[in-house]
């Protein structure tokens, strides 16, 4: 059921049941972050490995001493400056947060959500919601209520709609080793953005064996054709000669009569219209039962990096893949 009704959400919620919510980012699968059952019902629905973590919304930046300790100065000053808002802090967690959600670590990934309709619903729980992507493991993330239904609407019995996400990818990801900040995913806000305010910050954003928070792994945020990323689509088009396909670009259309459907993410060039449309067109192209899809890579620059992470994360394990 899609519904704009917060209250047969909460009362889900209080069941220890799971539903969908909207996020400024994407649709997140949610359930009581404090309730083993429920954890595991999200873990079982997503068909994700226990071993990747969960990211844990709460109502404001009040309330993050309820879930993390040991906070250091640098982590306050950006919950401070972007909360509510597309940015995650995995810091050290408290005893109470279930090691199911964390993975067994002792950080836990935290954030306040930016979404009207997402925060009305926390302020009405005295807990906060574990909520990863709505989406079948490794799929391409949900930007609308739509998305999710078609991929759960047989095993998910509430839906809360909240319009398309305004942002369109997953949150950033900044971690702290000895107090510095360390990025483990690129995400809405950009990594040059978030060093304006803090100075420089490393990146580590690949680990398959022991991610420490979401969105680590290389095979992720995949449709299912088979996908490509390149630097020269011309070339590329000329090894697949009588395929079907369709191309996934960033201001223009190419002309090619090899190609049967192309997406155009910002005709005025726009990243951060290129990155809230990404998810949407990646679904659009899903749907044309095309034998390929042929991703531009994007500037490396802002958010350009983030498009470029998640296009290479969707193409990863393809053979031909260009740079």
């Amino acid at each position: 059921m899609i519904t704009t009704d917060i209250d047969k959400a909460k009362q889900a919620l209080l069941l220890n049941d799971i539903i969908a919510m909207p996020t400024e980012t994407v649709y997140g699968l949610a359930g009581n972050a404090y309730n083993e059952s429920a954890i595991k019902k999200i873990f079982a629905l997503k068909g994700r490995p226990f071993y990747n973590p969960l990211i844990v919304h709460i109502k404001s930046s009040l309330f993050l001493n309820n879930v993390a300790r040991e906070i250091p100065e640098l982590a306050i000053k950006l919950a401070e400056h972007y909360w509510p808002g597309p940015l995650t802090l995995v810091l050290k967690k408290q005893p109470h947060i279930p090691d199911i959600v964390t993975s067994g670590k002792d950080t836990v990934a935290v954030r306040v959500p930016n979404h009207a309709l997402a925060l009305e619903l926390l302020n009405q729980l005295d807990f906060p919601l574990a909520a990863p992507s709505a989406n079948p493991f490794g799929s391409i993330s949900p930007t609308s209520a739509e998305h999710v239904s078609n991929y759960f609407k047989d095993e998910l019995d509430l839906i809360l709609e909240g319009g398309e996400c305004e942002r369109g990818v997953e949150s950033t990801i900044i971690g702290f080793e000895n107090n510095k900040p360390i990025l483990y995913r690129h995400g809405s806000i950009s990594i040059e953005e978030i060093e304006k305010l803090i100075g420089k910050i490393n990146i580590a954003v690949k680990n398959d064996s022991n991610p420490i928070s979401p969105g680590m792994l290389s095979r992720h945020y995949a449709p299912s054709t088979i996908t490509y990323l390149t630097n020269n689509i011309p070339e590329l088009l000329k090894s697949f000669q009588g395929r079907k396909i369709g191309l996934l670009l960033f201001n223009k259309e190419i002309t090619s009569k090899a190609i049967q459907v192309q997406e155009v993410l910002s005709k005025t060039g726009d990243l951060n219209d290129a990155a809230k449309n990404l998810y949407e067109a990646l679904h659009r192209l899903d749907k044309n039962n095309l034998d390929i899809i042929i991703a531009e890579r994007f500037p490396d620059e802002g958010l350009g990096k983030t498009i470029n992470d998640r296009l290479q994360r969707a193409a990863k394990g393809c053979k031909g893949i260009t740079h």
